[in-house]
């Protein structure tokens, strides 16, 4: 018979390792991070910087256009919501449900500064486009070289 050294923490390791993976799979892997799990769903969302503007796109399929709120103070843009499971299926017999229901909320830290007064939102086909002009301060410049 073989004899094995034990090492206790290699056993305490493991089980961090596996709890980690499960909050990864359950949270996604960025919950460490501070980002706050607040409903069951989270809408997909790109953010994009152009040459005059930052370009926000999230995927909100089913979700009324009068449950989105959208606000940006000091940098900062929160969009959040609710999607409303439609009164007639609440009280049908599933025999499978996947789709998600439910707040949400998703907080972006700006890369740039924004013009706050010009912000445009536009809703259509489930996607909701934020378009966010830079300020002049903001855009880039292309500066010449002299002699």
């Amino acid at each position: 018979m073989p004899i094995y050294r034990w090492r206790p923490m290699s056993d305490v390791y493991q089980v961090q390792k596996e709890m980690k993976r499960l909050f990864d799979q359950y949270f996604g892997a960025d919950w460490e991070e501070g980002e706050q799990v607040r409903s069951a769903w989270s809408p997909l969302v790109d953010v994009v910087e152009l040459d005059n503007e930052i370009l926000l796109v999230a995927e909100l399929p089913g979700v009324d256009k009068d449950n989105i709120k959208i606000s940006v103070n000091n940098g900062v843009l929160s969009l959040s919501g609710e999607k409303k499971i439609a009164e007639n299926e609440k009280n049908d017999c599933y025999h499978c449900s996947e789709r998600l229901f439910g707040p949400f909320e998703r907080v972006f830290n700006l890369p740039v500064i924004v013009n706050e007064t010009k912000i445009k939102a536009d809703f259509k086909d489930g996607l909701l486009k934020i378009s966010l002009p830079k300020t002049e301060a903001a855009k880039p410049r292309e500066i010449q070289i002299a002699g």
